[in-house]
């Protein structure tokens, strides 16, 4: 099969052409013909070696790093093609799902992925492949970390990063909760973060705690720090309340603020949320945000282009 993979790590332009053999799923396993996969942070992570560097092999399947080549990608969209243990979706149905590793020889920039089978579902019936494949990683990480929050309906929360893939995931997430959301934007993403369903938005930047908490003066109850302004948006936290960041920093506070650690590879088979931000997406609730379509061979344009920043939506590569 054709991939795109890299065999040492650096800059985009370690991304090359490969040519693998075709996988095969085994007992408890599936495989996807693959005709997009979403361009996600983790994998330009992985690419840079950021990745190996901060994360320990046991969190991997196997408990090592395999050697290279390197395939990542974490999201697709694709034709179920082999299901050894059969199922409820049917070899041929257009599925959606989240490959084993980040940093395996299963990664979704190929042809054909081999997963777990708890890590597929149908795929949104009234969406775009390239579309479709831009939901479960973004989706399953604003779930988790909404759920390590724990903050009850009613409460508040912020969301930082509300403009971007899984900011707004979080933004929408949280008010299907029933939740009040204070979320940052700059201002010519104003007007998307409240379509997206933001109570209040406050501009991004430096003193964005303060700014939260001139809307909400007691303190929300928690924080879902997609941009990563770890420490900095501590002061926006109640006492007693909670935060969680997208690169699972814990943070020191001399207040009573907990830091919710969630690693995304703990929830890629649980099958149900799948289906529930499935159905979410099915119905409305989630909005699909695609910025451009690339052509698999130019992973490593649609790497740069991540890198620079300002996308709103992901980037997709198509086979």
């Amino acid at each position: 099969m054709k991939a795109i993979g890299f065999t040492e790590f650096g800059g985009p332009e370690v991304l090359q052409a490969l040519e693998l053999p075709d996988p095969h799923a085994g007992p408890g396993q599936v495989r996807v013909r693959v005709h997009a996969a979403a361009v996600n942070p983790a994998d330009t992570a992985a690419r840079s070696g950021w990745m190996k560097r901060n994360y320990p092999p046991e969190t991997l399947p196997g408990g090592r790093y395999p050697d290279p080549p390197y395939v990542t990608g974490w999201d697709f969209c694709g034709v179920l093609d082999e299901a050894p243990d059969g199922g409820s979706i049917g070899v041929g149905e257009r599925v959606i799902g989240l490959t084993l590793s980040p940093m395996g020889k299963v990664g979704a920039y190929a042809e054909y992925v081999v997963t777990d089978s708890r890590s597929v579902v149908r795929a949104p019936g009234g969406a775009t492949t390239a579309a479709a494949s831009t939901l479960v990683m973004n989706a399953v990480t604003a779930y988790a970390m909404l759920e390590a929050l724990a903050v009850p309906a009613g409460g508040t929360v912020a969301v930082t990063g509300a403009a971007g893939a899984l900011g707004g995931y979080a933004v929408e997430l949280a008010k299907h909760q029933g939740l009040q959301v204070v979320a940052d934007a700059a201002e010519a993403d104003e007007e998307l973060v409240k379509q997206l369903g933001a109570d209040v938005v406050v501009r991004r930047g430096d003193g964005l705690a303060e700014r939260i908490r001139e809307s909400i003066p007691q303190g929300v109850d928690g924080v879902v720090d997609a941009a990563l302004y770890t420490d900095a948006v501590a002061p926006a936290v109640r006492d007693g309340g909670a935060v969680t960041s997208a690169r699972q920093h814990v943070g020191a506070s001399e207040r009573a603020i907990s830091w919710r650690v969630v690693s995304v590879t703990e929830h890629t088979t649980r099958t149900d949320v799948l289906n529930t931000l499935r159905d979410l997406a099915d119905a409305g609730a989630l909005t699909l945000r695609v910025a451009d379509s690339l052509p698999a061979e130019r992973a490593a344009d649609a790497h740069r282009r991540l890198e620079a920043g300002g996308l709103r939506g992901r980037l997709v590569l198509t086979w």
